[in-house]
């Protein structure tokens, strides 16, 4: 009860950041992790709302902690912004209810194939679609079959950028893999991909900056490992101020080579945590040992916790002034 007190007086506090929280130089980027277990930064873990000070909502990577286009927490949903199609990002399933399951092990007994999380939620909300590299063609098919505007779907290929209300959106390369799961393919293409012991590939996976109104240029890493485009495009062109780094290690960086990142390549004002794939809080308290403590420890600038529904307030120059 103490934990949920915490999480809904932060929800309160933020309530008022157009007001307060109000910056002189064009106002704060509001950011709120949507995580399985209120107050907690758990194993699955990926989708956050950022909000620029005009008002504009951007759902990144809604994976399967977004309980569905209900979820009370999406509220008004401008674009969606997903990286790749793996089943944790995309949203194969998602959880029946709030805190369902454990930290560690998620109850994502609630099936969104074969349209996908993200797909239900882009319909719902009419919101746009943002996606990189091959992508626009498969998911302009699924919002068609789920009832959508196959319009929606809007491609941002490498070197090019699209605008979201006051927010400029640009995908940079990430190193990972980019293969569609069977349960998102009709019956005879997945037997026959599956019979030759192959996958559907939809081309490259992505990173995005995205540049506020306020100024503030945040780079949300995706999936990646580390790739020379942190430090010639992210930061050299983009100049990002914010980094949201995966920290979780087998299938991406891990704890010290995300720190290497950010210390040497991005080299932002300060980082988010992401992508963890452990339990790495209890009681909104990091873990000693986790891979999250290691990153934190190994990184110069400041990290930040994704605690869900906990809303952090960022200026222009990257500076967490809010529930930091």
């Amino acid at each position: 009860m103490a934990r949920l007190a915490a999480v809904v007086a932060a929800a309160a506090l933020c309530a008022g950041c157009a007001g307060p929280m109000t910056q002189s130089g064009g106002g704060v980027v509001k950011i709120t992790p949507l995580g399985s277990h209120d107050g907690e930064f758990c194993a699955l873990d990926r989708a956050l709302i950022l909000e620029d000070p005009d008002g504009t909502r951007i759902l990144y990577d809604a994976g399967m902690t977004v309980r569905g286009a209900g979820d009370p927490r999406l509220g008004k949903i401008d674009a969606v912004v997903l990286t790749h199609v793996h089943n944790d990002h995309i949203g194969a399933g998602h959880q029946p209810a709030a805190n369902a399951g454990e930290c560690g092990k998620v109850d994502t007994s609630v099936s969104a194939t074969p349209h996908s999380n993200t797909v239900n939620i882009v319909v719902a909300k009419k919101a746009k679609l943002l996606v990189g590299s091959d992508m626009n063609a498969f998911f302009q098919a699924k919002l068609r079959d789920a009832g959508g505007n196959p319009g929606d779907v809007q491609l941002v290929r490498f070197g090019a950028s699209a605008r979201v209300g006051g927010v400029k959106v640009a995908t940079v390369p990430a190193v990972h893999t980019n293969s569609v799961a069977p349960t998102f393919l009709n019956k005879a293409l997945a037997e026959a991909l599956q019979a030759n012991g192959l996958l559907a590939y939809v081309g490259p996976p992505v990173g995005y900056v995205l540049t506020f109104s306020n100024g503030l240029v945040v780079y949300l890493s995706g999936d990646t490992g580390i790739t020379a485009e942190q430090d010639v495009v992210v930061r050299r062109h983009y100049k990002a101020k914010l980094a949201v780094i995966n920290i979780g290690d087998v299938f991406t960086t891990g704890p010290t080579e995300a720190a290497y990142v950010i210390n040497d390549l991005v080299q932002p004002t300060s980082a988010i945590a992401s992508h963890a794939n452990e339990v790495a809080t209890k009681g909104g308290k990091v873990v000693p040992g986790t891979r999250t403590e290691t990153f934190m420890k190994a990184t110069h600038v400041p990290v930040h916790i994704p605690l869900s529904g906990v809303t952090m307030a960022f200026d222009s120059a990257g500076k967490c002034v809010a529930n930091c």
